[in-house]
């Protein structure tokens, strides 16, 4: 597993936007940037700024994975049959990490990521810790014992910040079953995501 090396709230005040929708982003009180040159006025965007930016953007709302594990799913969607911008989603979605967000088994995509990493995760009755495993539609993905009992898991499920998606179907608090992949506008982005400024900018 890959450790986030900076501050997860940084990206957005990077990006100007609530990237994970969280009520105690930093972007609620200051929409510029970091650093000292922040404040700067910035000048028109190119389109490779453009397309970086939207790679950045989505890169770093799943959990900020690798470039290569990020353009490994890229090339993956690429050779599937269909729309590469929502073969990539798909995927992203598909992701163990990802769908223990979804299920609201963690507050934030680290938090899941942490989890599923502990062992505290089952994928249809066998502990998994790959975060990046990729889960299939009919999965059965459910929290260990010891892990029903955490107060992240508890805090998670309370949230009222977000809903539980249509394609992760509850059995419970503690399982769930992915029931299919989705597309771009089933997917419960607090933001505007823009996969199509991705493929371009992996397409050039």
């Amino acid at each position: 597993m890959s450790k986030r090396k900076s501050a997860k709230y940084k990206l957005d005040r990077r990006m100007g936007e609530n990237i994970w929708g969280r009520p105690n982003s930093p972007v609620n009180k200051r929409s510029y940037g970091p650093g000292q040159h922040g404040q700067r006025r910035k000048g028109k965007m190119s389109d490779y700024g453009l397309q970086l930016r939207a790679k950045q953007k989505l890169k770093g709302y799943y959990g900020d994975v690798t470039e290569k594990q990020f353009k490994r799913t890229y090339a993956e969607a690429s050779r599937l049959k269909g729309d590469t911008s929502q073969n990539l989603i798909g995927l992203l979605e598909q992701r163990l990490d990802m769908v223990v967000y979804r299920a609201k088994f963690a507050p934030t995509i680290f938090a899941a990521r942490q989890i599923v990493s502990h062992g505290h995760i089952y994928v249809n009755g066998v502990t998994c810790n790959i975060a990046s495993r990729r889960v299939n539609v009919g999965d059965v993905v459910s929290l260990g014992s010891k892990a029903k009992e955490m107060a992240l898991v508890i805090e998670a499920q309370s949230l009222a910040e977000r809903d539980i998606p249509d394609y992760v179907q509850p059995d419970g608090t503690d399982k769930i079953t992915f029931t299919r992949v989705p597309k771009l506008d089933e997917v419960p982005y607090p933001v505007t995501m823009e996969p199509n400024l991705v493929v371009e900018f992996y397409s050039r």
